[in-house]
């Protein structure tokens, strides 16, 4: 997925749409198949100007690109988009999940309730354990929203207002252990990340890098999973695996080509690591785009 400086960034109602708001609501929600199907699972990069989005990824992957800072999602995440922000989504075909779109105004209300504003930022918030309470709320919400009853507003409002506290309370655990943390640790994973992008094709060890650092391996580990929220080796796993996406989708390279820039051995074995990442082989991924 591209990034979006210097280009002129579309401002839509909801995506692809400048017609007025489809619903009486302050609340729109929608499956992600449902908004990205009709557009080759692919969301281009756009803004809201009075809407905060929550999208929920329950399963699949997903490339989401919110101010230029891109996420690859493999498990169950929400991200945060605040309203203004550009952003821009890739899905795979086997997605799962709902996008929830607040209208401003709402979000301000129930904010100031909650005395915190946890959709102010961009955030990606995997969600591991929680995973069956968040996959129960939305499909709360997705019921309430779809079908007229009594009390219907009221209950959408405290649905909400129950999301944006389990939002607030990741904020707020987030922030704790980044505030634990010493600087120098945070500078341990900025550096980690720069010797990454200089030498992810060369297949390095976790203890090369770590040796690089000045440190263990258990304790790169430790730093990438408390401010990253991922092990060493899958931040190495995931940059390769980016690569090999945009080489697939934006180059004409063969499949072995791209396994030879990538470092790989063998094409096997990149196609092997690349199926085990995605679900799908290198030649299906692309023919699917």
């Amino acid at each position: 997925m591209t990034k979006t400086s210097g280009s002129v960034v579309p401002v839509f109602k909801l995506y692809g749409e400048t017609a007025a708001w489809p619903t009486p609501d302050l609340i729109h929600c929608e499956s992600i198949p449902e908004r990205s199907k009709p557009h080759d699972w692919e969301i281009k990069p756009h803004r809201h100007a009075d809407l905060v989005q929550l999208l929920y990824v329950q399963s699949g992957s997903a490339e989401l690109l919110v101010e230029d800072q891109l996420v690859v999602v493999e498990q169950a995440a929400l991200q945060v988009v605040p309203a203004l922000s550009v952003h821009g989504f890739r899905f795979s075909e086997d997605i799962c999940g709902h996008v929830l779109s607040l209208a401003q105004p709402l979000v301000d209300q129930l904010s100031s309730v909650l005395e915190q504003t946890p959709l102010a930022r961009a955030a990606c918030y995997p969600v591991g354990g929680q995973k069956h309470y968040l996959d129960a709320l939305f499909e709360t919400i997705t019921s309430e929203y779809s079908q007229p009853a009594l009390g219907r507003d009221l209950m959408l409002q405290s649905l909400i207002s129950a999301l944006l506290v389990w939002v607030a309370r990741r904020e707020q655990a987030v922030t704790h252990a980044e505030n634990l943390l010493p600087d120098r640790g945070r500078e341990h994973l900025q550096r980690f990340h720069r010797l990454l992008e200089a030498h992810y094709r060369e297949h390095r060890s976790i203890e090369h890098y770590a040796g690089e650092l000045g440190i263990s391996a258990a304790h790169l580990n430790a730093l990438c999973r408390r401010l990253a929220g991922q092990s060493a080796l899958q931040i190495i796993n995931q940059r390769l695996l980016l690569e090999a996406k945009r080489c697939l989708v934006y180059s004409a390279m063969t499949v072995n080509q791209v396994s030879d820039s990538l470092g790989f051995s063998e094409p096997a074995y990149f196609s092997r690591f690349f199926k085990r990442s995605t679900g799908v082989t290198p030649k299906v991924f692309r023919l699917q785009r």
